[in-house]
C-alpha cells in the first residue's frame, strides 16, 4: 500500500472517532454525576460523646488537726491503705503533758472522793452513838420527872439530868449536820472527778488530733507535705494544712462534659463504653449515674448562673458514668472518652446523613415538570422558599436515571446513618454525593452512577 493511501486511510479513521466522540459528548451534555446508596434496614445506634477524666466516685483530703511539725510520714503516694491506718504523726508534747497532768488530777480527785466517803462513814457512826446517847438521856431525863413530882430528888439533879437530856439533843442534830456535811463533801468530789474525766477527754482528742487515719480503705493520691514541715490548722485548701489526698477506687466514675445540643437525649442508666487515652485498645463498661442540670461555659468551665459576662458561647453540661469494673490500671485524673448510647434500634429503616438536604417541594416539582431551566428558575424565584428536609430519589424515566424530591421523616441518628420514620421504603436508591453536586442538585436532572469515592479537595470545595 502506498503511503498516500495509509494517510488518507488514518485521516477517515480519525474523522470517524472524532464523530463518534462528538456523538457520546452531547449524548452526555446535561448529565450530572451523583454517588448513591440505597435504603436498607439495619441495627441502628446513637451514640453521644464526652470527654473528661477518671475520678473516684469518693475522695478526701486529709487536713491537719493539729498546729506543729510533721514528725511521721507512714505513706507514700500511690500507696494502698487500710481503714483506721495511721497515716502521719504531728509532734504531740504539750497534748501528752496535757493529758499527763490531767490523769494526776483525776487521781488526787477519786482520792479526795475516796476520803470524803470514808468521812461519811465516821460520821454516820458517830450520829448513831449520838442517838444511842439520846436515848439514854431520854430515860434518864424522863425517870427523873416523875421523881422530881414525887418530891424524890433536887431540883439540882432534876436540873442534871434535863441538861444532859438537852445536850445528848444538840450533840444529835450535830452529829446529822455533819453527816450531810461528810455527804455534801462527797457529791463535789464526785463532780470534780466527772469534770476531770470530761477534761481529760478533751485532752484525749487533743492528742489523737496529732495523728492522722484513713477514714476509708484508699489509694494515696497526692502527699504534697514532708517530715519536719510544720502544718496549720482552720485554713481550707492553704500551704501546710493539707497531709494528703485519698481516693476509694472501690467505685471508679468518668466525670465527663456534655454538647449542650446532645444532653436532651441522656438518661439515667443509659450504657456507656469508656475509653482511658493513656490505656490504648482498652475500654471499660459502665452507665450514667449523674446528669447536670447547671450549663457550664467551655472556655472556662464555670456555670452559666455563675457567670458575669453577658456572651454568648459554647456551653457543656457535667455527666457523671459509674463504671461496672474496677481496674488498677485506672487511676485518677486520667484523660478518657465516653461514648453514651442513648438509642439502640434493631431493624431500622435507615439512610447515610450525609443524603439529607433542605429544598421547598413546591419548587422542586417546578423544576421537574418544567422543561426549560430558565423557566422553572424564572417561576421558582417568584416563590417565597419553605424548606424541608428530604432526599432525592433517582428515577428512571424515559430509560434514563433523573432524581426525584422527595421530603423524609428522620428519627434516630447513629454515627453515620439516620432513621427513616416516613417518605422512604426499602431498596429504593437515593443520591448521597458528592456534597458540591448535592448544593445544586434539582428535581428532574439527569443524573449518571459514579460511586468512585469523594476526594478532599471534592469535599472542601
Amino acid at each position: 500500500m502506498s503511503a498516500k493511501k495509509i494517510v488518507i486511510t488514518l485521516s477517515v479513521v480519525l474523522v470517524v472517532a472524532i464523530i463518534v466522540i462528538a456523538s457520546i459528548m452531547k449524548s452526555r451534555s446535561g448529565v450530572t454525576p451523583v454517588a448513591t446508596a440505597k435504603v436498607k434496614r439495619e441495627e441502628l445506634v446513637s451514640i453521644v460523646s464526652g470527654t473528661g477524666q477518671i475520678k473516684p466516685k469518693t475522695y478526701v483530703n486529709v487536713g491537719a488537726t493539729a498546729f506543729g511539725r510533721i514528725t511521721h510520714l507512714y505513706v507514700k503516694e500511690g500507696d494502698h491503705v487500710k481503714k483506721g491506718q495511721t497515716l502521719a504523726a504531728i509532734e504531740s508534747v504539750q497534748p501528752e503533758s496535757a493529758v499527763a497532768a490531767q490523769t494526776a488530777n483525776i487521781s488526787a480527785a477519786k482520792t479526795d472522793y475516796a476520803s470524803s466517803q470514808a468521812a461519811i462513814r465516821t460520821a454516820e457512826a458517830n450520829l448513831e452513838q449520838a442517838k444511842a446517847d439520846l436515848t439514854q438521856k431520854r430515860f434518864d431525863y424522863e425517870r427523873y420527872v416523875q421523881l422530881y413530882r414525887e418530891k424524890l430528888v433536887s431540883k439540882q439533879d432534876y436540873d442534871a439530868k434535863k441538861g444532859a437530856f438537852d445536850v445528848a439533843v444538840a450533840t444529835l442534830a450535830q452529829r446529822e449536820a455533819s453527816v450531810n456535811q461528810s455527804k455534801a463533801q462527797a457529791d463535789s468530789s464526785a463532780s470534780k472527778i466527772q469534770q476531770a474525766v470530761a477534761n481529760q477527754k478533751a485532752n484525749f482528742d487533743t492528742l489523737d488530733k496529732t495523728v492522722a487515719r484513713a477514714p476509708f480503705d484508699a489509694l494515696v493520691t497526692n502527699v504534697p507535705v514532708r517530715e519536719g514541715e510544720t502544718m496549720v490548722t482552720g485554713i481550707q485548701n492553704a500551704l501546710g494544712s493539707t497531709l494528703m489526698s485519698l481516693a476509694d477506687m472501690s467505685v471508679i466514675t468518668a466525670e465527663v462534659k456534655v454538647d449542650e445540643t446532645d444532653i436532651v437525649n441522656l438518661k439515667l442508666d443509659q450504657p456507656v463504653n469508656v475509653t482511658v487515652d493513656a490505656l490504648p485498645g482498652k475500654s471499660f463498661r459502665g452507665h450514667v449515674t449523674e446528669v447536670g442540670d447547671q450549663a457550664l461555659l467551655r472556655t472556662t468551665g464555670i456555670a452559666t448562673s455563675q457567670s458575669t459576662t453577658g456572651t454568648e458561647e459554647a456551653k457543656d453540661f457535667k455527666v457523671v458514668v459509674t463504671l461496672d469494673e474496677v481496674s488498677p490500671e485506672l487511676k485518677p485524673g486520667l484523660s478518657c472518652t465516653a461514648k453514651i448510647t442513648t438509642a439502640k434500634i434493631a431493624d431500622a429503616l435507615s439512610l447515610p446523613i450525609q443524603a439529607l438536604v433542605q429544598r421547598d417541594p413546591v419548587i422542586e416539582n417546578i423544576y421537574a415538570t418544567t422543561k426549560k431551566t430558565t423557566e422553572a428558575a424564572t417561576k421558582a424565584a417568584e416563590i417565597k422558599a419553605n424548606p424541608v428536609q428530604g432526599v432525592y430519589v433517582v428515577e428512571n424515566k424515559d430509560g434514563k436515571p433523573t432524581v426525584r424530591f422527595v421530603p423524609v421523616a428522620t428519627g434516630v441518628t447513629g454515627t453515620t446513618e439516620i432513621q427513616v420514620l416516613s417518605g422512604l421504603t426499602q431498596g429504593q436508591e437515593i443520591v448521597i454525593g458528592r456534597f458540591k453536586v448535592l448544593r445544586t442538585l434539582k428535581s428532574g436532572m439527569k443524573v449518571k452512577r459514579d460511586n468512585t469515592p469523594e476526594t478532599a479537595t471534592e469535599t472542601s470545595s
